[in-house]
């Protein structure tokens, strides 16, 4: 079954997605880009006030492929409590040394890959995340204007996406400004689960507030198809 991941930036965006029993609570600043990670300090406050209520993911930021960076980023966000941590993986020569670093850390620490749509992402990427240990990986879009992940990707490359990471039995996550209407022909993939922000905001901008209309809509959308 496939579960609802809702993007917060607040504590009190934190308690409205929880209080609307969405599946999966994840933290980042959309104001900073794709993967705009939040302070340290505001993570470890919304982990305190959902105490275990819900599982929570956290981003380290639109950070360059620089394996002791990213590294520490992890490190000092695990620190937090969080559930799992989402790191970015951006076009570079350098991404497989990233992921050798982080191997390190995957037997303690939850960590979701995120692969880029609209940058074409090489699949061959996914072998090794899984031997390297990451818990999930997801596919998501990096500019946010030029639409939504079934635009930027062929149906057939997402199903590819969703059955090569599944097939291992690793969490599969699909996301990238996704709409209300993308939610029927991503369900029949079956990834673990969907995640929004802009179209949980008020006229769709991602840097805005939450509404809870249409947290809402998108949770029965997926809870009923």
């Amino acid at each position: 079954m496939t579960g609802m991941l809702a993007s917060v930036n607040s504590a009190e965006e934190a308690r409205l997605v929880l209080a609307e029993n969405v599946d999966i609570i994840d933290l980042k600043n959309p104001a900073l880009g794709s993967l705009g990670g939040l302070d340290i300090e505001r993570v470890r406050k919304i982990v305190n006030i959902i105490n275990g209520k819900r599982p929570i993911s956290a981003t380290v930021g639109d950070l360059p492929m620089q394996p002791e960076l990213i590294f520490k980023a992890v490190t000092e966000m695990a620190e937090t409590g969080v559930n799992f941590i989402k790191i970015g993986f951006f076009a570079s020569e350098n991404q497989y040394q990233v992921i050798a670093k982080l191997a390190l850390l995957t037997s303690k620490i939850n960590l979701i890959a995120v692969l880029f749509a609209d940058i074409n992402p090489e699949f061959t990427i996914i072998e090794k995340l899984i031997a390297a240990g990451f818990k999930g990986i997801m596919l998501d879009t990096q500019d946010k204007t030029n639409g939504s992940l079934t635009e930027v990707m062929a149906k057939t490359e997402i199903a590819r996406f969703v059955n090569q990471v599944k097939s291992t039995g690793t969490i599969c996550g699909l996301a990238g400004s996704l709409r209300l209407e993308d939610i029927p022909m991503l369900l029949a993939y079956q990834p673990d689960y969907l995640g929004f922000r802009g179209a949980l905001c008020d006229k769709h901008k991602r840097a805005g507030q939450l509404n809870v209309q249409s947290v809402q809509a998108i949770k029965q959308a997926i809870d009923v198809s």
